[in-house]
């Protein structure tokens, strides 16, 4: 089972050892979407970009699941974080700022995945496996 999830990890849509120029775009988007979605939704959403993505193209590529995942699961984990603290008024500016590190580690981890690598959050908890 192991060696299935190991292969299917590496495979790209061509099979090459590299991603596409189209993985790297969709890889891209995984990220950028968030803080795009966290806008429209004033940081309460911020998820759902990460989640089309998944939702759309994870059975093309590995890759772009593999990074559509990372990025759900760490704006699930900033959502939460933003929701806690704007439900206490007082510490609202902290949500705030939770909110703008996690547009801004998105934009670095966006960059990375058009480069062709891996960008790992700096919180990384599994919630979608």
């Amino acid at each position: 089972m192991e060696m299935h999830q190991q292969q299917r990890a590496d495979s790209f849509i061509t099979g090459s050892p590299a991603p596409t120029a189209e993985e790297r775009t969709w890889g891209m988007l995984a990220h950028l979407s968030a803080p795009v979605a966290a806008v429209l939704t004033v940081s309460t959403l911020s998820f759902l970009g990460p989640l089309l993505v998944l939702a759309f193209k994870s059975k093309e590529s590995a890759w772009v699941e593999a990074h559509a995942k990372r990025a759900l699961n760490f704006h699930l984990v900033v959502c939460a974080v933003v929701w806690a603290f704007l439900a206490t008024c007082f510490l609202s500016p902290v949500g705030v700022g939770v909110a703008l590190l996690g547009a801004l580690f998105s934009v670095v981890a966006g960059l990375r995945a058009n480069e062709g690598s891996v960008y790992r959050y700096p919180i990384d908890v599994k919630i979608v496996k």
